[in-house]
């Protein structure tokens, strides 16, 4: 690997968002626009499916973009990763290595992969760090998916090794806002959370139920915080491991469900199912070499779950349901 030295990104270069109408890509999106950068390429599921090799290195000769984010895959919950493990693993896997193998022949410079927090083993010590990575066994309910993108990591690595290509990876935690999937089936917790409440609210309904317990902690990330890391490790970071994106703080199921409830307006009562699964016990990153790398979140949890509910409320008619 020669002396590189990661520095500001050329806002006039093509910019690839893979998944750009998503969660994280559409945040992503929002962030570079604000930052100046004129050439952003996205295309929906629709229009470029990432799974059809042949269309993708067609469209990577077609845009050869300098610069890519990898935010495109098939992600959900707790239900929808145990009920649909083979598609979790296959579609994930072949996203991956359809865009990072065209973007490697295409010459990209510089590529972003995007993980999640799922990768590291059910019970890492606490905070997690990235060395934790491949050192216990996986949480089973969403076990495939973190394979597929444990392979990722080890894709950005190899191509790294062979071909010196300055890629990195990001492993970001939970992670909410504008965009969210809200679905009562493919939704994560927090977005979940958010709908039951927020319907709840809306027609007087006196109980809620949710899932497990409510003791497991979570650590949740504003998609804007998300993305402001992702620009900030494009152009101040270059090496071959993972980096966790996160707030290093976490709280309880229990406590972000009575936050969401007073958000909303929810004056019932809240009940636990705990014949359904809790998952994870504790999920919280060491985000310490990020903070080395020179970046911290700033939004704050109500703050964050407050303009979520907002925009949840304009877009209700609209949003993934």
């Amino acid at each position: 690997m020669d002396d590189f030295v990661p520095q500001p990104l050329d806002r006039d270069a093509t910019t690839y968002i893979a998944g750009h109408r998503g969660l994280v890509g559409s945040g992503i999106w929002r962030k570079l626009t604000d930052e100046g950068f004129n050439s952003l390429v996205g295309r929906s599921s629709s229009e470029l499916d990432l799974r059809d090799r042949n269309a993708v290195f067609d469209f990577f000769a077609e845009t050869q973009p300098h610069y890519v984010v990898l935010a495109a895959a098939k992600v959900g919950g707790i239900l929808a990763n145990s009920t649909y493990p083979h598609e979790f693993l296959s579609d994930n896997l072949q996203i991956q290595l359809n865009v990072m193998d065209a973007a490697l022949k295409h010459g990209t410079e510089r590529l972003l992969f995007l993980g999640s927090s799922c990768i590291y083993p059910k019970f890492a010590p606490q905070p997690i760090t990235e060395d934790a990575l491949l050192t216990g066994h996986l949480e089973p309910t969403n076990d495939a998916y973190a394979i597929a993108k444990i392979a990722g990591i080890l894709q950005v690595q190899a191509i790294r090794r062979e071909y010196g290509k300055h890629w990195i990876s990001a492993m970001p935690t939970n992670l909410y806002g504008p965009g969210d999937n809200f679905s009562p089936t493919g939704s994560h917790v927090l977005p979940a959370l958010i709908r039951r409440y927020d319907e709840a609210a809306q027609s007087g309904a006196e109980t809620v139920t949710n899932w497990g317990t409510g003791a497991p902690r979570r650590e949740f990330l504003h998609v804007d915080d998300m993305a402001s890391a992702c620009l900030h490790l494009l152009e101040h970071y270059d090496g071959p491991q993972q980096v966790n994106v996160g707030t290093g703080t976490d709280v309880t199921i229990a406590e972000i469900a009575d936050v969401i409830a007073d958000v909303v307006g929810f004056e019932g009562e809240t009940h636990w199912d705990t014949s359904k699964p809790d998952g994870t016990p504790q999920k919280l990153l060491d985000v310490s070499k990020l903070g080395e790398a020179g970046w911290k979140a700033s939004i704050g949890l109500r703050e964050g779950i407050e303009s979520t509910v907002e925009w949840y409320r304009r877009h209700v008619g609209e949003v993934r349901a």
